[in-house]
């Protein structure tokens, strides 16, 4: 605390990202990034884009990314906002969408960026519970709100919705924003895009740091009707007019255009974490379904916890949260299939 401080950053409680350890030969399985590289073309576009146009300021409104999303999506460009990550999206989103004068709702075990928002904007909010299965009851979202917004696949559980419950949900629930945040859904599920059409209410954010494998470079978007879109970038231009740069859009286009790398490379973490499932599970780990890049699961007999505290030990660095309902898993993200295999190897070695 300091008494130059504004008397809203003293009520504050920041976001606490995943640990980026500055440790060589480190199995790094904590923060859900891709364990493959960028798309070659990717690493193509950012060379031809280092040049002296650097010194020039990027397009505030990156129309070349905007048209290429939506040609990939058959959509038009005012149906498309991008950012500076999908967290600047969502940030975008709450402020610009969900500060209503009813409580937001979004599940009470989801991405812990949802309540620091909430405390940043001042949002009213109350917390839907998941199921004792850990799934998202949408039925329970039908009440007078000020908006709703969840993960679809959920994180930290990755379990998925079917489409046909989020479209029951817009169906109910027709009078404020639904937020869609789709980081995971590349890795399973079906993405509520081909929706919007449908409900001006929908908005679908997605990002390309999970299965574009560029979350160094910073790129999210959403995807809506032309009245969200424009609330949207009405935020933008009053908080940053440039919040892309040069390389971020470049290096975004050639990912989106790199539909066998992307395929590839989502098929290869899929074909680990279901190779993984089973092997947690014959190490005596209940793993809940998954259809992200990650998996949740608790041991049968042995704390979370000093799981995570003896695969640190061995280099090995996974996710432990300390919320109640969920202290006794952890998160693993889906690496190579050598980095999955040393993670099983660990674990044999801590269980025995």
């Amino acid at each position: 605390m300091s008494r130059f401080w504004s008397a809203k950053v003293n009520e504050l409680t920041p976001y606490v990202p995943g640990e980026q350890p500055k440790v060589s030969n480190l199995i790094k399985l904590n923060t859900n990034e891709n364990p493959y590289g960028p798309s070659p073309k990717v690493l193509e576009a950012l060379k031809a884009e280092a040049t002296d146009t650097l010194r020039l300021y990027p397009d505030p409104n990156a129309e070349q990314l905007k048209q290429t999303l939506a040609n990939y999506y058959n959509l038009a460009t005012n149906q498309i906002f991008v950012g500076n990550g999908s967290d600047e999206v969502l940030a975008h989103t709450f402020l610009g969408l969900l500060k209503q004068d009813k409580p937001l709702f979004y599940p009470d075990i989801t991405y812990s960026f949802y309540p620091v928002y909430c405390g940043l904007y001042d949002i009213e909010y109350a917390n839907q519970p998941l199921t004792e299965s850990f799934e998202i009851d949408l039925t329970t979202y039908s009440t007078e709100n000020g908006g709703v917004i969840f993960p679809n696949p959920n994180a930290p559980t990755g379990r998925v919705l079917p489409l046909t419950e989020i479209e029951q949900l817009l169906k109910r629930n027709t009078n404020t924003v639904v937020v869609v945040d789709e980081a995971y859904i590349d890795f399973g599920g079906e993405s509520a895009i081909s929706l919007v059409n449908n409900y001006p209410n929908l908005l679908v954010i997605q990002t390309l740091s999970k299965s574009r494998s560029l979350a160094g470079l910073r790129v999210g978007f959403a995807v809506g009707s032309p009245e969200l879109i424009d609330g949207l970038e009405r935020v933008k231009n009053s908080f940053n007019s440039y919040p892309l740069d040069r390389f971020a859009i470049s290096g975004a286009v050639a990912a989106i255009e790199d539909q066998a790398y992307f395929e590839q490379t989502c098929k290869a973490i899929t074909d680990s974490r279901n190779i993984l499932v089973e092997e947690l599970q014959q190490l005596k780990f209940e793993v809940l379904p998954s259809s992200a890049n990650f998996v949740f699961a608790k041991h049968t007999e042995r704390d979370a916890s000093e799981l995570a505290a003896k695969l640190r030990e061995q280099s090995i660095i996974v996710r432990h949260f300390k919320q109640q309902r969920i202290q006794n898993y952890i998160r693993i993200s889906i690496g190579t299939n050598e980095e999955c295999q040393a993670l099983v190897r660990a674990l044999k070695g801590i269980l025995a």
